[in-house]
């Protein structure tokens, strides 16, 4: 499963940050952002189970930054396999 949210994440140092973050608190979970993109993409997979896409918004907003389900943009990413 792919979830895809929209975010305020502006630099390739905040997204490591968040992105070793989301690794250390959700096991199974690979995130990548897409910073270049107007909706500074954050995307996460997990293969083996459903993303808990509340707790990411969550831990994300805990880390000072704004984050929102980019509900469009889902479908086409639902097979993706995320790569670092």
């Amino acid at each position: 499963m792919v979830e895809v949210f929209k975010t305020n994440v502006t630099y390739q140092e905040e997204a490591n940050k968040l992105i070793t973050l989301i690794s250390n608190t959700f096991k199974g979970y690979d995130a990548n952002f897409d910073l270049d993109d107007c909706d500074k993409i954050l995307r996460v997979c997990c293969k083996t189970d459903i993303i808990q896409a509340g707790l990411i918004i969550d831990l994300l907003v805990e880390a000072g930054f704004a984050a929102e389900i980019l509900e469009e943009n889902n479908q086409a990413f639902e097979n993706t396999v995320l790569t670092h």
